[in-house]
Formats: C-alpha cells, sequence, structure tokens
C-alpha cells in the first residue's frame, strides 16, 4: 500500500486520505492500488460505518501525476487491462472501489478537485466542497475523456448534457457552481465539520438498512457500468494512439491555441 495513502480509524469512521500534498496529490500509479487496497480493506470491515476521503495540503486532488502517462505503454498498460471479477481497471476501480463499500462514504474537497481527482470524488457517495474549491473534468485539456468510472458517475448526476458540456469544455467551476450542477451534495465555508454533521445523523440509523439503502440506489442507477467501463476503456485506448492527442497534449504544454487534425472518424 502506498504511504502516500493514509487511512485512520477512530471509532466507527475511517478517515482516508491523499498524503502527497507538495504535488497537490496528483495520483501516482502506487497511489492508486493504494486507494484500491485502502477501498477493499473497508469493504470487508462490518465495524466501519462510514469514510471520509480528503486531501492533507492545498488540494484535495490536482489529477493524474504525468510521470503516470510519460511511461508510456510498457508501465500503463498492465494497469489499463481489466480485471475480469470486477469489471474495472486499476485506474476505474481506485474510484469505483468507494462505491463498493457498504458504508456511506463522503468525500471532502478543497482547493482543486481536477480529472482524476474529480472521478475519485465522483466514487463516494456525497461530496462536500468549499464553495470556493476549482473542480473540472479536465481530460479534454489533454485531448482524452474522463475514463476512470467518471463517464458513468457524471452521467448519474449531472445528466448526459450536462456531463457532456463538462467533459467536452475542460471548463473550471466553483464548488458553489458545482453544487448547483449536481455534482456537489453541500457546499460548507467548512465542508469537513458539515461532513461529520451527516455522518453523526446516519450513525444513528441501523447499519444494516444504511447499507441495503446503499445497494439498493446502486442497483437502481441507470445504465450498465461494466458496459460504460468498457467503452471508456476502449476510446481512451484509441485517443491515447491519436494524433490530436499528441497535438492537444503539447499545447496545452507551451500553453498555445491548438491546431488540430481532421477528426480520425
Amino acid at each position: 500500500m502506498s504511504e502516500e495513502i493514509q487511512c485512520e480509524i477512530a471509532g466507527e469512521v475511517a478517515f482516508v486520505r491523499l498524503a502527497r500534498p507538495e504535488k497537490f496529490n496528483a495520483l501516482s500509479l502506487p497511489m492508486l492500488k493504494g486507494l484500491i487496497a485502502t477501498a477493499h480493506q473497508l469493504r470487508k470491515d462490518t465495524a466501519v460505518r462510514a469514510v471520509v476521503l480528503s486531501g492533507e495540503g492545498p488540494a484535495f486532488c490536482a489529477g493524474i501525476d504525468t510521470s503516470v502517462l510519460a511511461g508510456g505503454l510498457p508501465v500503463v498498460l498492465p494497469s489499463f487491462v481489466p480485471r475480469p471479477w470486477l469489471g474495472t481497471n486499476v485506474f476505474q476501480e481506485a474510484c469505483w472501489a468507494w462505491r463498493r463499500i457498504p458504508a456511506p462514504v463522503v468525500a471532502v474537497v478543497h482547493g482543486h478537485c481536477y480529472g482524476a481527482g474529480l472521478q475519485l470524488a465522483l466514487g463516494a457517495d456525497f461530496r462536500f466542497s468549499t464553495p470556493d474549491a476549482k473542480w473540472s473534468v479536465m481530460e479534454a485539456k489533454w485531448g482524452l475523456i474522463p475514463d476512470m468510472s467518471g463517464v458513468h458517475s457524471l452521467a448519474q448526476l449531472v445528466g448526459l448534457d450536462t456531463a457532456k458540456e463538462l467533459s467536452m469544455t475542460a471548463r473550471t467551476i466553483t464548488g458553489a457552481e458545482a453544487k448547483h450542477l449536481g455534482l456537489v451534495t453541500r457546499v460548507a465555508a467548512d465542508p469537513h465539520l458539515a461532513a461529520s454533521e451527516l455522518i453523526d445523523e446516519i450513525l444513528t440509523r441501523s447499519p444494516d438498512s444504511v447499507a441495503a439503502t446503499k445497494r439498493v440506489f446502486e442497483a437502481a442507477a441507470p445504465g450498465r457500468a461494466r458496459h460504460t467501463f468498457a467503452r471508456e476503456r476502449i476510446e481512451q485506448a484509441r485517443l491515447l494512439l491519436a494524433t490530436n492527442t499528441k497535438i492537444a497534449r503539447q499545447a496545452a504544454k507551451e500553453k498555445v491555441a491548438p491546431a488540430y487534425a481532421p477528426r480520425a472518424r
């Protein structure tokens, strides 16, 4: 498990923190695997009745660490291949594993919540954010799509049109606007305090009832998650090799307007 994913259990609540503040908690491959291992461990712990997911330092999570992609296919490919028994690859499971935990998961967001960080927050049951936090489906900036379970989660929360808009534009919005769009459950100056108040209320209810509620709502969610995850992987694999993706990446690095080639298909 990565040392940059910390988990502390206090009473019946697990506090999971991204602990790479000097990099704005950008997610490396070890961190992704650490998130998966932590979520799977908490899933088995019947004494845990709630989970708080947060980031140390100035941001919740600024997205994927670009060094993950810099290693090329030999580094990325093993983590890109799905595990048949789960229907997700490493990138997707790092976010979706929190949906598998029977206890409610609350993401507490401040600072940057970009790309992979946004998709991680969407894996929680609830998102509490500061009003001035910055949210963005950042992948379009690099010529890519949200492929860490984000397509399914976005469509669930904000509807297809808004999900497409956010994913096609990579527009940055505040926590307050994210609340208006349905990305955020609640906005508060102190989201940790607001999250603890919700958790205290949930803890007064039967843990079996709470777990059953989470299961039935996940089962009732529209769309087939595994099918969507497969489409995410297929489309992203094509984009990673596409000419226009290279153009977008280079333009983003140089902070210039990209000059795209004609659409591939």
